[in-house]
């Protein structure tokens, strides 16, 4: 019997998720579910180190297995090319002082480029005062931060609140999403919209910009 994903990423099977997903794909399955699929167990396994039943190699382990996710499934979920395009919308993007995990935010970064935004990727373990130079330097509309463990929680405020004390926080939406982030998160790190659905963010973000853009598939 076929292994299932959350079987693959719970028992940390790195040799076979490429394969398992190469399946799901040929028999028809929508890349978009897969992806949300794997987020999911992602988040289960942010929650188990948090409690102590994981460690730092099992995180590294489990990181990987999704990078090979975003590589194998990122083709499959571009849209046409845009070279040429004027962006609908810049996003300055990062993951917060105190996290290192990237692949949440460079899954979305891809979906959100391909919907026609410019991304400003200032990478991972950022602090918020390079959150606030990026916005200055790179006029944009949006602020992404995405963290798998909840001690991201600090600094994704410090960041909002540092923007709110250099006057940019009325021109500037906020976002946050990852494993380690829910309502209460939102409401604590005083952000407009949470999610843990990449493509479901991309729309919130198109809203942001034009309500008139928020309509369809990221």
């Amino acid at each position: 019997m076929a292994l299932t994903i959350a079987e693959v990423f719970q028992g940390l099977k790195i040799r076979e998720i490429e394969g398992l997903l190469c399946e799901r794909i040929d028999e028809g399955v929508d890349p978009y579910s897969l992806i949300k699929e794997c987020q999911e167990e992602m988040a289960k396994i942010g929650k188990k180190f948090e409690r102590g039943e994981y460690f730092l190699a099992e995180l590294i382990i489990s990181a990987k297995m999704f990078e090979t996710v975003v590589t194998l499934l990122s083709p499959k979920l571009k849209g046409g090319s845009r070279e040429g395009q004027r962006p609908i919308g810049k996003i300055v993007l990062g993951t917060p002082r105190g996290d290192i995990h990237d692949i949440g935010k460079n899954l979305f970064g891809v979906l959100a480029a391909a919907a026609g935004f410019e991304i400003i990727d200032l990478g991972i373990d950022i602090p918020p005062q390079k959150f606030v130079d990026a916005v200055k330097k790179e006029p944009s509309s949006i602020v992404g931060m995405s963290g798998l463990i909840t001690m991201v929680y600090p600094s994704m405020k410090e960041t909002v609140d540092l923007l709110q004390e250099e006057g940019l926080r009325k021109k500037i939406k906020v976002i946050i999403g990852g494993g380690a982030t829910g309502e209460e998160a939102r409401r604590y790190v005083g952000a407009d919209a949470q999610t843990l659905d990449a493509a479901e963010g991309v729309r919130i973000c198109k809203q942001f910009v034009n309500p008139s853009l928020s309509g369809g598939n990221a």
